[in-house]
């Protein structure tokens, strides 16, 4: 069985891209990510323009299996797809040690 091809940089971003607007299609998604991050809805607009923003989608997306496994579904894609964008997204490791 071939292995799916690896997703790209700019695959990753725009995944990430749909999965924020999954957030924000539905409150009771958007809700649990605006307290995460601290973010209100007048200030979410900018703040997706920082780097990692993007990371920070992702990282909120697989840390509940529901909402993964229901994006994924929304799009038909495998979970581990997203797993991958988002360490796609967070660069190598060596690039968080200190």
């Amino acid at each position: 069985m071939a292995m799916p091809h690896p997703i790209t940089s700019e695959e990753a971003q725009t995944l990430a891209l749909k999965a924020l607007a999954f957030l924000a299609s539905e409150p009771e998604r958007l809700e649990p990510f605006l307290a995460t991050t601290g973010l209100g809805p007048a200030t979410l607009r900018s703040a997706a323009q920082e780097p990692g923003f993007l990371l920070g989608v992702l990282d909120h997306l697989c840390a509940s299996d529901s909402l993964l496994l229901e994006f994924a579904g929304n799009l038909h894609l495998k979970p581990e797809m997203v797993a991958q964008a988002r360490e796609i997204l967070a660069g190598p490791p060596e690039a968080y040690e200190p």
